[in-house]
Order: C-alpha cells, then structure tokens, then sequence
C-alpha cells in the first residue's frame, strides 16, 4: 500500500517546495519583518522587536488610511466594471460567425500586454501636451490644455481606465469557458418552448454561469488590491496622495524610505483583506457550484 502512495508524493513534494519556497516563506518573512523596527538608511540600528508598534501606527498614520480607503474605491468601481464588460464580451465571443477565432485573439490583446507598457501607453494618452486625449478632446495635441493625471479628481479615474481596458479581457476569458460549460440542450428546449432570448440568459445562461463570473470577480479583487505598475507609471501616487494606492504606499515605505517593518505591516494587510475576500469568494463560489449541480 506504501509503494502505491510514494509515487504520489514524488509528484507532489515539487509544487509543495515551490509554494513553500516562492509563496508561503515571503508571507511568513513578511510578518515577521512587520514586527522590528528596522531603517534601511541607518543599518548601525539594526532589527529592533517593536511587536504590534508598526500596526499601531498603521491605523493612526492618514496617508495610511487614505489609501487603503482609495484602494478601497479603486476595487469597488473596476472590478464590477471588468466582470460586466468581461460578460459582454463573452457573450458576443461565444456566438458562432465568421471570424470569431480572430476576434478572440484580439480582444486578448490588451490583457497580453505588459502592464508596464500599457501604463507607459496610457501616460502618453492622458499626456496634457501631446497626448490622443486632448487631441480628441481639441483637435490639437500640441498646446497645454487638460492635464487628466495632474487633477486630483481624474487622476484616479485615469488609472481606472487604464486597468479596465487591460484587464476586462482576463474576464471575458473565464466567463467563456462557464459559457462553453453549458448544454447545448438546455437552448434548443427553450426554444422549442418559445423562449425569447432574454429569459434564456435570465434562467439558463445567468445561472449556470454564476460560478465563472465569481470566479473572475476573485481573482480581479484580489489583482485589483496589488495594483502597483500603473500608479508607478503613471502617476507615482499623485497628485496630493489622490492616487496612492495602499500596495504603492507600501512600496514607498519601504524602498524608497527604507522604512522595512512599517512596509512590511502595509504587505500583511494588503494579504489578510485579500485573503479575507478569497474566503467570501470561494463560500459564495462554493455555493453556486452546489445549486449548479443540483439542478443539473
């Protein structure tokens, strides 16, 4: 019975070291940075037990507070948007026509696209002097007119564009496959039974791809909470912190002023509110697989 199981074990210890090694060390490593009280710019201090001090000052530090709350509006207002253009895009995906291969591929385009770049290309766009916007906007690329990046109030909504465009394909992507997921039968009955073609998606499509469409919201929040390549490239947290999101003030914290224990407590809550959220995600996911199986 042993030699049976050994085999199993020689398969798995591979991806057991390398989500200890890549995944659950840095998280481990991490928490326990969060503790110290360590400076990048004044090594001769050293690592220095402060306990729970760095979370303290987490909760009465506003520039702290401010970004998680922009995080906050930051996942609340793309992450619907991307799974909603992600169903249309799915829907019209998953017809059959002429061309439909090409289509695909080109729909992916964007989500295939380093966000690095994307952002890069988005900055341009948004340029106040030679960018496409105001050239749309004026009909003249060459004068200073709106500057959407440098305004307080656009320039968060500047990076919600830019993540939308880049990202609703990823969703489209799974959605697809929970609609390639469904019988063909259930279709051609309500057809037979005069359905029109919004009750098929009210009672057949909508139902059965409830699980695809939870499945893309958890992995956009979670993406979503870690957006870090765009507001680096775009914006570095400006204008006045409108833009600082909390995984960026993280960064900030802990590289760019050495401050590693205080960025350290900023990575641990980033991964408890997305650990927090997968937990919500995969009940509710857990949910619509078993009402799925039960009417199937």
């Amino acid at each position: 019975m042993s030699n049976r199981q050994d085999p199993v074990w020689r398969f798995l210890l591979p991806s057991l070291v390398f989500v200890g090694v890549f995944s659950l060390y840095p998280i481990l490593e991490s928490f326990r940075l969060s503790l110290y009280r360590m400076i990048l710019t004044l090594p001769w201090l050293g690592q220095k037990f402060v306990g729970w001090e760095n979370y303290r000052d987490l909760v009465t530090d506003p520039v702290a507070l401010g970004s998680l709350s922009t995080s906050m509006i930051f996942v609340a207002v793309t992450t619907p948007i991307e799974v909603l253009l992600g169903l249309a895009m799915a829907l019209v995906l998953n017809e059959s026509f002429r061309g439909r291969g090409w289509l695909r591929a080109i729909v992916l385009i964007p989500w295939a696209v380093p966000t690095v770049v994307s952002s890069q290309m988005w900055r341009f766009i948004f340029n106040d002097r030679y960018g496409l916007f105001n050239y749309l906007l004026y009909g003249d690329a060459t004068q200073l007119y709106w500057a959407p990046l440098a305004e307080p109030g656009l320039a968060l909504l500047s990076i919600m564009v830019a993540d939308i465009w880049k990202t609703s394909a990823f969703a489209a992507l799974i959605i697809l496959a929970g609609l390639q997921g469904i019988p063909g039968e259930l279709y051609e009955a309500a057809s037979i039974d005069g359905a029109s073609a919004w009750r098929k998606f009210r009672h057949i499509t909508l139902p059965l791809v409830k699980p695809a469409l939870l499945l893309a919201l958890l992995f956009r929040t979670i993406d979503a909470l870690k957006v870090f390549d765009l507001v680096f490239v775009m914006t570095q947290g400006g204008p006045a912190d409108t833009t600082n999101l909390l995984q960026f003030y993280g960064y900030k914290k802990s590289f760019a002023e050495g401050m590693i224990g205080y960025g350290s407590a900023i990575a641990v809550v980033v991964f408890l509110l997305s650990f927090f959220l997968s937990v919500l995600y995969i009940r509710l996911l857990g949910t619509g697989l078993l009402r799925k199986a039960q009417q199937t």
